[in-house]
């Protein structure tokens, strides 16, 4: 098989001097975690949704003050392009993909014109399409970093920086899973204050006047977000026992970036990095 017959097309692409208020709007419409910059028609570089979160972080004080529609994309976007020729193989993409820790690239012809994009979406389709006897414990699970579902995002954040991760799984108090925040959950929610401020709520606070009075609006107090205002749920999850091409298949369906592995307890989580990494063993 070809990357042709895997990847995607037509790709939705952006130039340089576009806002992020745009790259955002695209992304949710439809659906897509990576844009496709271009200038004169070539493809110069690539933007994902993890790229806005950390960038907008590490941008210069005077842009984080701005609002995301007057941030140009080129603030945030990587400036490293990789690509890939149609008639490469998935194990040749995999190989691409896992030395240069990237999830998607451009697909370009021998004159360097766009004609589709291949991301892990596509590995993890192709996998889950392949008769593989592998189960979800042989792919090599990675740990789970957990946060309790009334964390602060700012806590939540820190702890995916410390953790080199981009995933937690969000428990109750008795350790039970409920819900799964990534960096897509992150990203979007961040980008919702254009003041530079973490996003809030309003609580509103009553009180009785009387034992048997009718309660009355006090004030509405703004509080933080926390992991279960942004969290996805309810939690989908896969059997550490079950083959690993019907997990890949329910990654694929449910189009979610981790699938927690239940064993005994939560055991970790299955990534699209897993699936990939099988790929360039076969």
């Amino acid at each position: 098989m070809k990357i042709k017959e895997i990847m995607s097309s037509p790709v939705y692409v952006v130039s340089p001097g576009e806002n992020i208020a745009r790259a955002r709007n695209l992304m949710l419409r439809h659906k897509i975690g990576r844009l496709v910059i271009v200038e004169d028609t070539k493809p110069v570089a690539i933007v994902t949704k993890k790229d806005i979160m950390k960038r907008l972080d590490q941008a210069e004080p005077h842009w984080r003050r701005r609002p995301i529609d007057n941030i140009p994309i080129k603030i945030v976007m990587s400036d490293t392009l990789i690509t890939i020729f149609p008639d490469a193989t998935p194990v040749q993409l995999a190989e691409l993909m896992i030395e240069n820790n990237i999830s998607g690239l451009p697909v370009v012809d021998s004159k360097d014109n766009l004609i589709g994009i291949v991301t892990k979406w596509d590995m993890i389709r192709y996998f889950s399409e392949q008769d593989s006897k592998l189960k979800v414990e042989d792919l090599k699970i990675e740990p789970a970093l957990t946060v309790h579902r009334h964390h602060a995002i700012s806590h939540i954040i820190n702890e995916l920086d410390s953790n080199l991760t981009d995933r937690a799984i969000v428990i109750e108090n008795n350790d039970n899973p409920v819900g799964i925040i990534t960096s897509s959950n992150l990203a979007f929610t961040l980008m919702k204050d254009k003041t530079g401020a973490l996003p809030h709520k309003d609580i509103k606070m009553v009180r009785k006047e009387s034992t048997t009075g009718r309660k009355q609006n006090r004030y509405v107090r703004e509080v933080p977000l926390v992991a279960e205002d942004i969290m996805s749920s309810p939690l989908i999850t896969v059997k550490n026992d079950e083959l690993a091409t019907h997990a890949a298949g329910i990654i694929v369906r449910e189009r979610i970036n981790g699938l927690p592995v239940i064993g005994n307890g939560v055991m970790g989580i299955l990534t699209g990095e897993n699936i990939v990494k099988s790929i360039l063993k076969k």
